[in-house]
């Protein structure tokens, strides 16, 4: 039996595939976990492939390796023909090993161990978990934690059973490991939740910007919503909807000071929030909202290049739900994402609501480029 399949630990690419004669090797022996780390080009026909390409393989005198296919085009090299079929064709075979890994990550009891869910697909942990990641965007650990915190939401939702069945029957082993991890993953507390968010309180007041009507709210952790609109009644309603229990108090004198200073940085992003934020969402959700408040002021991405910064580059539609699901306009600058051609696209708060608050991030950068209209 082989290391492999055995499921011993690989190599990591740096050192499996870390120079030139290393990558021949696996180009010869069209190693399959090869596949991503590298790309061969040959000078004699200008194209380049991934490694384990159909095909016949070229002399070794006119092979030269890329880390990636963007560097081989930067060297004018051209993708081979048979790239996307064969890519296409193992693309396929990855989403289907992830599909039954996911089902079973669903169907276990307890979230199972790295190892055990590598040795069902028959891959080392390492290529896995690489693999898990490129087409879920979340590590199997991560998935596994999503889908119990889904369960759970939805156990707590039923009328019946105690809220202990709810943490067992979601996957969790100990109680106390559920509320190690409750308040970030629900919110609040599970009592609270399962009352539609009876028992915690929410501060929140309504005003007006240069944007328009901008409603703040404020949870015992942070500010948990920045709305913009054009009616200050809908962003009451809205406020309603998202903690239908809570109960919603109207802001005293420190609220008016946060409120005050959230207004202001939503009309000069350039000048930071120093407050605290409550982020609710997914591990996948909030793995994009970091990577979106690391775009500078001024600057602007794509979806597909936001899906390759959290190290998932097929996620481009789950990249593109998260930032629709952000509730806190500007702080999480979601409006700093454009379409590839750029486009500004749909915005939670309008879209010319986003061209307006990338002109004034352009005008603080120091930039004479305006957002297309």
């Amino acid at each position: 039996m082989s290391a492999i399949q055995a499921g011993a630990a690989e190599p990591t690419p740096q050192a499996a595939y870390c120079t030139a004669e290393s990558r021949w090797r696996a180009l010869l022996a069209r190693d399959p976990r090869a596949h991503g780390h590298f790309v061969y080009a040959v000078r004699t026909t200008g194209v380049y492939a991934w490694p384990g390409a159909a095909g016949r393989l070229p002399k070794r005198e006119n092979v030269e390796f890329f880390d990636s296919p963007t560097a081989a085009e930067a060297a004018g090299y051209r993708p081979s023909r048979r790239r996307a079929g064969d890519a296409g064709r193992q693309g396929r075979a990855r989403r289907e090993l992830v599909a039954l890994a996911c089902r079973h990550i669903e169907a276990a009891e307890a979230p199972p161990s790295l190892g055990a869910l590598a040795a069902r697909a028959g891959l080392s942990p390492y290529h896995f978990h690489r693999v898990f990641k490129a087409e879920t965007g979340l590590t199997p650990k991560a998935y596994a934690s999503a889908y119990r915190a889904r369960r759970l939401r939805q156990a707590l939702g039923a009328p019946e059973g105690s809220i202990t069945t709810a943490i067992y029957e979601s996957g969790f082993n100990a109680s106390s490991r559920f509320y190690e991890v409750s308040d970030q993953r629900l919110g609040m507390t599970a009592s609270e939740f399962r009352a539609g968010g009876a028992g915690a309180s929410i501060r929140f007041a309504v005003g007006q910007c240069a944007l328009g009507a901008i409603l703040v709210a404020r949870s015992g952790r942070g500010i948990c919503a920045i709305l913009l609109g054009d009616d200050a009644e809908a962003l009451v309603r809205e406020l309603q909807d998202m903690f239908p229990q809570a109960d919603l108090l109207g802001g005293d004198a420190e609220f008016e000071q946060w409120m005050a200073q959230v207004v202001g940085f939503v009309e000069a992003p350039a000048i930071g929030l120093a407050l605290p934020l409550d982020v609710r969402g997914t591990a996948f959700q909030e793995r994009v909202w970091q990577a979106l408040r690391e775009i500078p002021v001024g600057a602007t991405v794509s979806y597909t290049e936001l899906a390759a910064r959290i190290g998932a580059p097929a996620a481009v539609r789950a990249v593109a739900s998260a930032c629709a699901a952000n509730r806190l306009a500007v702080a999480i600058p979601c409006h700093r994402v454009v379409r590839r051609d750029g486009d500004l696209a749909g915005y939670r708060w309008g879209v010319e609501r986003k061209r307006e608050i990338l002109r004034r991030e352009a005008s603080a950068a120091g930039q004479t480029k305006t957002p297309p209209s």
